[in-house]
């Protein structure tokens, strides 16, 4: 059986900055989830590049996903364009971080 983008996103939504009560999928850090015969290509983002837990969580990302990805190669791409935004956030992101008031 064929790994599917839900079940990806179901890994990715297991992985959370320390320093932030969200996970990176509602955070809004994947970008990009590609997912071929061969191989499963995610480019994602962080928050600032100076994230102290970015090694680590790059590292994450590429163990929870090998772990389902059934022989498929993994690539995990840092990506920085475009640059993060708050925007990116899920409903249920903004409601956990108390910044649905501003607008966002």
């Amino acid at each position: 059986m064929a790994v599917t983008t839900e079940q990806i996103i179901t890994e990715l939504k297991k992985i959370y900055d320390p320093e932030i009560p969200v996970n990176i999928w509602d955070m809004g850090l994947i970008y990009k989830i590609d997912i071929t015969d061969k191989s499963i290509i995610i480019d994602m983002t962080f928050t600032s590049p100076t994230c102290p837990m970015m090694e680590d969580i790059l590292q994450q990302v590429k163990s929870y996903i090998t772990a389902i990805a059934e022989n498929l190669t993994v690539t995990v791409n840092l990506v920085w364009e475009p640059a993060w935004d708050l925007s990116r956030m899920s409903a249920e992101a903004k409601i956990d971080l108390d910044l649905t008031e501003q607008g966002w």
